[in-house]
């Protein structure tokens, strides 16, 4: 027996039936937008010149990479289509981008059929499994035979 009390599991918003397929689709293009403008940017003002961004405070402290460090680097290269030297700054940001480019696609084809727009949940194991991928990954990079990792 459920409590009456309790309050209702979260829902998805569904999209409204009289909106026509451009006007659902205004919410991921209007992401895609956004990125667009920040990998335009990035791509404009590279990272590889200093004093164009600010400096990892990790590195800067420790001298050791952060998951992100070479991130920028990574979109830089991406942005100018050179796949090998984005994978050699950042093969994680790399995978990142990837694993969005097809969660975006998802949530347009769901926008433009008038399912609901909710995202994927992120179960507890999958975030552990995320950070302990983020550990290693921060950890390898760090060891000497992990230069390959290193930006």
């Amino acid at each position: 027996m459920s409590d009456p009390l309790a309050p209702a599991p979260p829902q998805a918003r569904p999209v409204r039936p009289g909106a026509g397929p451009l006007r659902r689709l205004l919410p991921p293009l209007g992401a895609l937008a956004v990125v667009t403008a920040a990998f335009a940017w990035v791509g404009a003002v590279d990272p590889n010149q200093p004093g164009h961004y600010p400096v990892c405070p990790l590195l800067h402290l420790t001298g050791l990479y952060c998951p992100a460090c070479g991130g920028l680097r990574s979109a830089h290269a991406v942005a100018h289509g050179d796949l090998a030297a984005a994978l050699g700054a950042n093969a994680l940001a790399v995978a990142g981008y990837a694993v969005c480019a097809v969660l975006w696609a998802r949530w347009c084809v769901r926008a433009a059929r008038g399912r609901t727009t909710a995202g994927p949940r992120l179960r507890p194991v999958h975030a552990w499994a995320l950070a302990g991928l983020l550990l290693v990954f921060t950890v390898v990079r760090n060891l000497p035979f992990g230069t390959a990792l290193a930006p």
